[in-house]
């Protein structure tokens, strides 16, 4: 949350009560005129972190706070957001942490504008806030009434309730309420020894967005994970696995109790017929391993008796289309999302992609962007197909 200097920076204070009450991790970024509204000490309290204001700060590592704060964040909320704060960001100005910040995020951005009356009818305010638009930035209110100068008008800023139903959704509106989702995610590593395994670059980043998504939308998760650097998401049922062997067992134990089987992992295709006891020494100028393939997880779950809705991913380098058709058809998913790897933007290791999505007699694409963002884009496609093949 990052609060510029408006009176309705008291309002901050609740906003940040009621995000951390839905099981928000908030983080404070205050410009120094905000400090002469509401002192730090006061979103420390209540954020349960230190709150941050200084651009080059050389107690932060490198000094490059904006930098980690932007990587951090799963969204970035200004509020309020002041007239001279939306000027700033809309032409791009870098001159405080805040301003940094915003340019900074690769997260979905929102704005909670808050000024006097006039302020806000100004022809150029007007020209910020669209611009800021056109930017994907997301701005909730402001709303009418008093204001503390006296006046009244559309000014205020929106009620903190109101701003958190906007960043966290209605439970209610959940549109996978009541069900049961697996996923898998990383890679797998295929032992050659006790030393060297065969392995990919998928980092699981994908898997764990959409495990989070599926939550936030409401779903009971199971997340198979084979071995990756990232933090199980909270209330999440985890089971750790390494090799293809192992997450062939997991999700097969596990899938015919679930409602949606999505799988996200980057499964060894084949793996060592034997694997050495003791570390291969080397010896001769080359050497050949023989490779056996490994069992096929999602055709095995779509041919369930009791099936789960089955959505595969296709990782592809050349004629992606072709590919995630034929393995849509071949293995009899319900739902195919696939993507460019090798390439500049997104794929493995990315905290951005792009999805092509294919179904029976349909497809969509999901344009470029924060992983967290797609995820949440597939989980609610995902949602609307299955209740479409439950009509």
């Amino acid at each position: 949350m990052a609060v510029s200097g408006g009176i309705a920076a008291y309002k901050s204070a609740e906003l940040i009560r009621l995000l951390r009450k839905q099981g928000a991790e908030v983080r404070v970024v205050m410009t120094r005129s905000a400090m002469q509204f509401v002192g730090p000490l006061t979103f420390q309290a209540l954020s349960g972190n230190p709150v941050h204001s200084e651009l080059l700060d050389a107690d932060q590592e490198h000094a490059m706070g904006h930098i980690s704060l932007a990587r951090w964040a799963d969204a970035l909320i200004i509020a309020p957001a002041t007239a001279n704060t939306l000027a700033k960001c809309s032409h791009g100005l870098a001159d405080d942490l805040l301003s940094t910040l915003y340019l900074a995020a690769t997260c979905p951005v929102y704005v909670a504008p808050a000024m006097n009356q006039a302020m806000w009818h100004k022809p150029v305010t007007q020209e910020n806030i669209q611009k800021l638009k056109s930017h994907g930035v997301i701005i909730i209110g402001p709303e009418p009434g008093e204001q503390a100068c006296g006046e009244t008008g559309f000014g205020r800023m929106s009620e903190p309730s109101d701003i958190c139903r906007r960043l966290i959704g209605e439970p209610s509106a959940a549109c996978l309420s009541g069900l049961k989702v697996l996923i898998s995610a990383g890679p797998t590593r295929e032992p050659l020894d006790p030393i060297r395994y065969i392995t990919n670059r998928s980092s699981g980043k994908m898997g764990y967005a959409l495990a989070k998504a599926a939550l936030k939308a409401g779903a009971q998760v199971t997340l198979v994970s084979g071995p990756v650097a990232l933090a199980a998401p909270a209330n999440t049922e985890i089971v750790y696995v390494e090799t293809a062997a192992q997450m062939y067992a997991a999700v097969i134990a596990k899938a015919a109790e679930h409602d949606i089987y999505i799988g996200a992992a980057a499964v060894a295709d084949y793996t060592p017929a034997l694997t050495e006891a003791e570390k291969i020494k080397k010896q001769a100028e080359q050497t050949t391993l023989t490779l056996q393939k490994t069992k096929d997880i999602l055709a095995e779950v779509a041919q369930l008796a009791e099936r789960p809705f089955t959505v595969g991913f296709a990782a592809e380098t050349h004629d992606l289309e072709h590919y995630a058709q034929d393995k849509l058809a071949r293995k009899n998913l319900d739902m195919i999302a696939a993507n460019w790897v090798g390439r500049d933007l997104g794929g493995f290791d990315s905290e951005q992609n792009a999805l092509q999505v294919f179904w029976k007699n349909g497809q969509k694409s999901l344009a470029m962007t924060d992983k967290n963002q797609l995820a949440e884009q597939l989980i609610g496609l995902i949602a609307e197909r299955r209740e479409f093949n439950h009509r």
